[in-house]
């Protein structure tokens, strides 16, 4: 895989993980399984499979200094800032013009920072599958996960005919990308089959791609143009912090998957969760036998089905069921399981107070 490179997408906010994700330390940058951070484990993924040297990061500027402290291995001039947040569509525009500066014919392999992954030897498999379909099909090939549960959380991707093109693993022509459904929309897919999961994972040659953009997002193909006109000269900086603000903000998924008609899937059937909420983060941890889960000096009594994280403070639960705690420095935050997607309006509240010290 010596023309492959690896574009790990790492600008998020993660605002469902405060008060552990804040501004300056997001979700991705946080050890929520071990000793690595989640773009550490990223980082070391590819790395089996990919020399380090063709691994590239798009982050925010803001978190320039967390990042080279996080990925120190990684040569400086692959990680690419951008000015302000614009969506997946631009982000990986950007860095897929660092890219075809140094090959234009590279296949380019685009990754969150923040997914749970196991499996990884099969996860390999998969993305050589993907590779070897972007190459012979001019393709963009996306990953998708055999759906397990009739998910709400996700987006879908709707499998046409079956294709072979020396492929280890099943892939298909893709019919069309479909938005988050409700629950009886999702069990239908389930029931139905030829469903999968998004996972927001992407292959492609850094050409086909451009040459998406230029055909189904004219707009962006032209201000990235205007970009690269600077990369590697002085005036790069002021550039892109000047164009890359007139940029619209657009998904991968709407501005070019919704719109082409060379898209691929590869079936993913390695352990896969986008960690959306802390309650992701108690299914994947080791439990007690009252399936506890507890980071820290924590005292359960009576208490089941629960997840405390409290690195620097006691916390005692008592006779409850079910519930979330999770201590960092001077915040606590205290919900039910069930309820963990609302703490996005945690945070919104939070704003809204200009309470800014605790973000």
């Amino acid at each position: 895989m010596s023309n492959t490179y690896c574009l790990i997408m790492a600008g998020g906010a993660g605002t469902r993980f405060w008060p552990r994700s804040r501004v300056a330390k997001p979700k991705q940058y946080l050890s929520l399984f071990g000793d690595q951070s989640l773009i550490q484990e990223s980082v070391q993924r590819f790395a089996s499979f990919i020399p380090e040297e063709s691994i590239y990061i798009v982050s925010a500027k803001g978190q320039k200094e967390i990042l080279e402290s996080q990925t120190g291995n990684l040569p400086k001039e692959n990680l690419i800032y951008e000015p302000v947040g614009k969506n997946t569509l631009p982000a990986i525009g950007l860095a897929a013009l660092f890219i075809a500066e140094k090959d234009p014919q590279g296949i380019l392999i685009v990754s969150p920072s923040d997914s749970l992954i196991q499996n990884d030897e099969l996860f390999r498999q998969t993305i050589e599958s993907a590779t070897r379909i972007a190459e012979m099909k001019e393709g963009i090939v996306t990953i998708g996960i055999t759906p397990r549960h009739p998910a709400t959380g996700y987006g879908y991707v709707k499998t046409d005919e079956e294709i072979f093109v020396g492929q280890s693993v099943k892939s298909y022509a893709v019919l069309k990308f479909v938005e988050k459904p409700n629950l009886e929309v999702a069990t239908g897919y389930l029931q139905s089959g030829g469903y999968y999961w998004n996972s927001g994972i992407f292959v492609f040659k850094v050409s086909v791609f451009l040459d998406a953009v230029k055909k189904h997002a004219p707009e962006l193909y032209a201000d990235l143009l205007r970009i690269k006109e600077h990369i590697g000269a002085d005036s790069y900086e002021e550039a892109i912090d000047r164009i890359y603000r007139e940029v619209k903000s657009i998904s991968i998924d709407y501005g070019i998957l919704e719109k082409a008609n060379n898209i691929f899937l590869v079936q993913g059937d390695f352990v896969w969760n986008d960690l959306g909420s802390w309650e992701e983060v108690y299914k994947y941890n080791a439990k007690d036998e009252n399936q506890n889960v507890e980071a820290g000096e924590v005292i359960f009594i009576d208490t089941k089905n629960s997840y405390v994280y409290a690195p620097d403070s006691l916390v005692a639960v008592v006779g409850l069921e079910d519930v979330i705690v999770v201590q960092e420095g001077n915040t606590i935050l205290v919900c039910k399981r069930d309820r963990a997607e609302e703490i996005k309006a945690v945070v919104g509240e939070i704003t809204r107070r200009k309470l800014d010290q605790y973000l």
